[in-house]
């Protein structure tokens, strides 16, 4: 692609000193009106827990929340409307027309603001005392994998119940061979980016469905993104909407047979710094 450019040493921002540094945490959230809240307190308590009711030490000084509706009709907007008021501003949510996960996720990292950007799940299936391991990863990476398999090989996955394991395991061996190589753990709902990163990345993603992390990671690879693998820890958090069907399934395929022809023309003009 004419013009394409990766990362340059001058544009990164993760060397920043802390008290310079600002994050977005990006929540998308479909019908999450049961779960909203209580993620909200857990989150919100994890981020005052520092020092004078600051951020953990090892967080960015500055923090802001960004909750992408992707169009609800449960309520969801006005209990995060409600949180926001008595936020000081920490607290927003942006609103899309229903778009699917990947469409929400992309909207939320071309909206941040923050020098580093991390998407999460909205039930909180990572704790947010996850977050210092994916900012320190971003100290010399550009992308921040969430990682449920643990260095010892055990995979947190395991709580998950046996069809989704199976089907996971389907999903994980055609992604493998047709587009984003040695990753191991595509899905998890936790991932960081720089700021330059997370913009460059989201202004190309195509894909809304599921698949749309899978994307992102063939995305980071092709333009030479600095990747590294963050084992987090997890828990499966029964309320998920995913349901097996045969539509979803012949989508998921579709997907992820046309990404790399969707991307054929990204050059890589960077060499990664961090990946495995």
């Amino acid at each position: 692609m004419d013009g394409d450019r990766g990362p340059s040493t001058a544009s990164r921002t993760h060397d920043a000193p802390r008290t310079r540094q600002r994050l977005t945490i990006v929540l998308p959230a479909y019908n999450e009106a049961e779960r909203i809240g209580p993620a909200l307190h857990e989150l919100f308590g994890y981020l005052r827990s520092g020092p004078d009711g600051q951020p953990p030490n090892d967080l960015p000084a500055q923090i802001d929340v960004l909750v992408v509706d992707d169009g609800s009709t449960d309520g969801t907007v006005e209990l995060v409307r409600t949180r926001a008021e008595a936020s000081a501003g920490q607290l927003k949510v942006l609103q899309i027309p229903r778009a699917g996960k990947g469409g929400a996720v992309k909207a939320g990292l071309l909206a941040a603001t923050g020098d580093l950007v991390v998407f999460a799940d909205a039930d909180m299936a990572t704790p947010p005392d996850q977050l210092p391991k994916v900012i320190a990863a971003l100290r010399t990476a550009d992308v921040a994998l969430g990682s449920r398999i643990q260095p010892d090989g055990s995979d947190m996955r395991v709580t998950q119940p046996l069809f989704r394991r199976l089907l996971g395991k389907a999903y994980h061996a055609l992604a493998s061979v047709w587009v984003v190589g040695p990753v191991q753990d595509t899905q998890c709902g936790f991932k960081g980016f720089t700021r330059d990163a997370a913009h460059d990345l989201a202004a190309r993603q195509r894909v809304t469905s599921i698949v749309f992390d899978v994307e992102l990671i063939h995305l980071a690879r092709r333009r030479g993104y600095g990747l590294a693998i963050v084992p987090i820890r997890w828990t499966d958090v029964h309320g998920s909407r995913m349901r097996a069907r045969p539509g979803l399934a012949l989508r998921v395929a579709w997907d992820l047979f046309r990404i790399p022809f969707l991307h054929r023309g990204v050059r890589r003009t960077t060499e990664s710094r961090a990946e495995g």
